[in-house]
């Protein structure tokens, strides 16, 4: 399970990619999915952080977040850009950070409310995909001949 600077480490044109279209709005913007009791997917908005060194959010009390404490395995998706079809995926492993200091430093970035009862997650980087289609507007990857190109890093360790 890399941690997002080893997966920036291997992979720095990529992560950068998928930095910039998590963030494109400014805060990061992305749909996460976890893992039902009964194994199925559940799928939330989320606002993700992408420091230099970790992948991170904070989560509320939720369906959502117990997910995450009772399994871990997560599935991230960029909010999709307005102006064309790119997509950025990353999947791995969520984990509890008890750091206070860090749960501190990363609230006051991404201005989380102290007074919400959210946890902060790390989550691992397992699998990480782009697609870019091909620069063109919306909707041109439905144009017929026209195919994305995608690029795909896994963490050999895992």
């Amino acid at each position: 399970m890399a941690t997002w600077s080893e997966f920036a480490e291997a992979a720095p044109r990529l992560a950068g990619a998928i930095r910039e279209l998590v963030h494109q709005y400014g805060p990061g913007l992305g749909y996460l999915a976890t893992v039902r009791a009964d194994g199925g997917p559940r799928v939330h908005p989320v606002s993700p952080v992408v420091t230099d060194d970790r992948l991170y959010c904070f989560v509320v009390d939720s369906p959502k977040r117990r997910d995450l404490e009772r399994d871990g395995r997560y599935a991230l998706h960029a909010f999709p850009p307005e102006d064309r079809d790119d997509e950025a995926y990353l999947a791995g492993r969520a984990r509890v950070v008890a750091d206070r200091q860090q749960i501190a430093r990363l609230a006051g970035l991404s201005r989380a409310e102290p007074r919400v009862d959210w946890r902060l997650f790390e989550f691992s980087v397992d699998v990480a995909m782009l697609a870019r289609h091909s620069g063109a507007a919306l909707g041109a990857s439905r144009t017929p001949g026209i195919r994305p190109h995608y690029e795909v890093w896994r963490d050999p360790a895992a």
